[in-house]
């Protein structure tokens, strides 16, 4: 709660300083939800060419892959979800 207090008030704070309100906004949206839940785990990932990854729990980079949602990146909760939509399993190097 704290947490969320203080984003706000640094978000009145950019906004005065001239910072993009809809860029704010999204960034607020986006830190408010990054976080997986706990039934969805796999993580869908974006490389730097555009591919579509998901990782899984215990595969190599599963645990430094960070998910940004504001670039297309999102959680799954099953891997067939994952690939009805169009992702491809990471590779176990």
């Amino acid at each position: 709660m704290i947490r969320r207090l203080l984003g706000i008030l640094i978000a009145f704070v950019l906004v005065g300083l001239g910072v993009n309100r809809c860029t704010l906004v999204r960034g607020l949206w986006h830190s408010a939800n990054s976080h997986s839940s706990p039934a969805c785990r796999i993580k869908g990932n974006i490389s730097v060419m555009g591919e579509r990854i998901y990782h899984v729990p215990g595969q190599a980079y599963y645990d430094s892959t960070r998910i940004d949602t504001l670039k297309g990146e999102r959680w799954f909760c099953t891997e067939a979800e994952a690939r009805a939509a169009g992702w491809r399993k990471a590779h176990d190097y």
